[in-house]
């Protein structure tokens, strides 16, 4: 069992150790509260059609997230109807978590180290899909790839968005930011 009380994870010890000094002398911080640090990051699984046909999907798929954040994931709701697709307000569509502090930095170390090799044909991820704020956004065609999901128990294969929120003010500091973290960029 492990005590919380005195463990820190590895990726929160890294930051305060080494990328905080390496950022501060990079862009010459005055500041110590200047320096960039993730603020959260954010999984959001949407079930698409199907949860319109079969409601549970929608709980399979906050089970599922639940299980990867190792946190009570929340069930999405429409916000309008939609004729077309057959959809109700308020009918359940996904799920989404809001992952903070160590819980955060462990998911971010489980997903670079871990989920990412395990996806196919992986070239890194995309340099490009920041929003202009020091936030990043990325997607994975299926959430199989984290070890917590029984390959043999799961009903359907879901895409899920990562983003990860951090307290930069523009894309290069979030990106020096991220680098360091080892987040596999390609460009």
């Amino acid at each position: 069992m492990l005590d919380t009380a005195t463990y820190t994870p590895r990726l929160k010890t890294l930051y305060r150790e080494t990328i905080r000094p390496a950022l501060k002398e990079e862009f010459s911080y005055k500041n110590e509260m200047m320096i960039p640090r993730l603020e959260k990051i954010v999984l959001n699984i949407g079930c698409g059609t199907e949860a319109v046909k079969d409601t549970k999907k929608a709980k399979s798929a906050q089970d599922d997230l639940t299980k990867i954040a190792g946190q009570q994931a929340v069930i999405t709701k429409a916000k309008k109807s939609i004729a077309t697709f057959r959809l109700r307000e308020g009918h359940p569509i996904g799920a989404k978590v809001t992952l903070r502090g160590d819980r955060m930095y462990e998911f971010l170390d489980r997903l670079i180290t871990i989920a990412m090799p395990r996806v196919r044909d992986f070239r890194g991820v995309s340099g490009k899909s920041f929003d202009g704020r020091g936030n990043y956004a990325m997607g994975l065609k299926e959430h199989i790839v984290f070890p917590e999901i029984d390959f043999d128990k799961i009903d359907e294969a879901w895409g899920m968005d990562i983003v990860i929120g951090t307290t930069a003010k523009t894309d290069d500091e979030a990106k020096a930011l991220l680098k360091a973290f080892n987040m596999p960029f390609n460009s």
